[in-house]
């Protein structure tokens, strides 16, 4: 500088405008650069003036959605959602915080400055809206009350939760057509049509159930014929275990039909396929043994010693497995299902009921085909009466077809079904009881002196349902079905066919009706 000139006084520098605000870049857009210092860094004048202390990051959001936690450090305009919605940190457009309703303390370092007039929004148009700042902003009152159902009692039984169960039950088989329900049939009743409409009317399932039982997983342990009663039935299913339950469903059936108990099972039980075996008894007057030449009437009849251990030697010979095809209908002696294993079958000690004496005779086996049994009861009877040599019984297991006479279903009797190999992998594990209804054997045995013997006997001495079968046997041609079957393509032969293959001479004289 030329001597004699004094410097002019330094300028006083201001403060650089911040720079400009802009709206919220999009998601990964580039940052923009920073905009130049008034003056540059060599000048004179900028070493007096000290620079602004940097602002602080502003803060944003991490995560993804509209409502997001704050986090310092990065660059506002980031949306942030979750289980924050609504808490302080949300930013409007600006990069400032707020609250829910567009109002939130002011953070440091963001000194919120006026708006020129009428450049901001409105408060209730924000408020309206529901958005501060193009930040949405979730409202107390958004998400409306939940409706509660009406039902009462119903609803509540509905979020119960469902458990398999077994049920035993007894009941008389007369005036039913068996045990299994007729779906869409209403003129065969049967005795799931009562238990269903106790279980849908004492509230342990509902009703749709009833209509379609395999939602509810029933499951019966044997299907008795027409007539046929039961004093340890056992079905499965699953209901609501409401209170008094034995109590409520029994108020709904008659009082031929009982509920005598009830326990817990595992949730795969099916009574059919865990059962390993089924004990029936059949009732019968002594006078079906009386020999022949008798009056079939004769109710003086008294069992013999020696006729009863007849009858249990001819029993004993069911034992083991054998082919029941000539015992049931539809099944050929090649079929597999036609073999089944009896375990024990005999005739037990004659009692007095009504100056009539009757006889039960008890079978135990794996399972039993339709009719089975009555015919295995028709055969042995038929031979100890005399209408059929013993050879007879052993024939009927091979591939010859014989008629095998069937007795009346009025005395047979469900006496029991067994669950060996399910108690013994569950019945002592702490959660789940054993199926042996030890404790209920009182309450079967008082439903059969009170329901199903005296149905039974009453019945036999009005109706005489044996003595008519009885009076059947003199005329019945075991092997007329064999005849007829080589002749007419397996038709059973009329009477005056059957009376013409006895008279051809190449006939055994064994199957010659006497």
């Amino acid at each position: 500088m030329p001597e004699g000139l004094v410097a002019p006084p330094p300028t006083p520098q201001f403060p650089p405008p911040a720079p400009p605000r802009h709206p919220i870049p999009a998601r990964n857009a580039p940052v923009p650069t920073p905009v130049p210092p008034l003056f540059p860094t060599n000048c004179p004048r900028s070493a007096a003036v000290q620079p602004p202390a940097p602002l602080p990051p502003s803060p944003t959001w991490s995560g993804c959605g509209s409502v997001r936690r704050v986090v310092s450090g990065v660059r506002p305009g980031a949306r942030l959602c979750g289980s924050d919605a609504g808490g302080p940190g949300l930013l409007d457009s600006r990069g400032k915080p707020t609250r829910r309703g567009g109002s939130s303390p002011r953070m440091a370092g963001n000194a919120e400055l006026p708006s020129p007039a009428g450049s901001a929004r409105p408060q209730d148009r924000r408020s309206r809206s529901g958005r501060a700042g193009g930040v949405r902003v979730w409202e107390d009152g958004e998400h409306p009350a939940k409706k509660l159902k009406s039902g009462g009692d119903e609803e509540r039984r509905g979020k119960l939760p469902k458990r398999k169960v077994v049920l035993l039950m007894a009941y008389s088989g007369k005036g039913y057509h068996g045990m299994q329900r007729n779906v869409g049939s209403s003129q065969f009743k049967t005795i799931e049509d009562d238990l269903v409409s106790a279980l849908v009317r004492s509230g342990c399932i509902p009703e749709n159930h009833g209509e379609d039982m395999r939602k509810m997983s029933f499951q019966r342990c044997a299907r008795t014929d027409k007539g046929v009663s039961a004093a340890g039935q056992v079905v499965s299913l699953k209901v609501w275990l409401i209170d008094g339950i034995l109590e409520k469903i029994n108020r709904h059936l008659p009082s031929h039909i009982r509920i005598l108990g009830l326990k817990r099972v595992t949730g795969g039980f099916n009574s059919k396929n865990k059962c390993d075996a089924r004990t029936y008894c059949y009732l019968l007057p002594t006078f079906a043994f009386a020999h022949k030449d008798r009056d079939v009437q004769d109710e003086t009849y008294r069992l013999s010693a020696e006729t009863l251990q007849q009858v249990n030697r001819l029993l004993a010979c069911y034992e083991g497995t054998h082919n029941f095809h000539n015992f049931t209908s539809q099944k050929g002696p090649q079929e597999p299902s036609a073999r089944r294993y009896i375990l024990e079958m005999y005739c037990e000690e004659p009692f007095v009921r009504e100056g009539l004496e009757f006889a039960v005779i008890r079978v135990k086996g794996q399972s039993f085909m339709m009719h089975q049994i009555r015919k295995m009861v028709g055969l042995v009877v038929a031979i100890v009466k005399g209408y059929a040599p013993e050879s007879l019984l052993e024939r009927s297991w091979g591939t010859e077809k014989v008629d095998v006479p069937k007795a009346p279903g009025l005395g047979l009797v469900l006496e029991r079904v067994h669950f060996e190999k399910y108690n013994q992998r569950f019945g002592n594990d702490g959660l789940h009881e054993p199926l042996d209804w030890a404790q209920e054997e009182g309450k079967v045995a008082a439903f059969k002196e009170e329901y199903i013997y005296p149905t039974i006997i009453g019945t036999e001495r009005n109706e005489r349902s044996m003595a008519q079968w009885l009076s059947t046997l003199p005329i019945h041609n075991f092997s007329a079905t064999a005849l007829a079957a080589a002749g007419t393509g397996g038709k059973v032969g009329t009477r005056s066919q059957q009376c013409s293959a006895e008279c051809r001479p190449t006939l055994p004289p064994l199957c010659r009706v006497s």
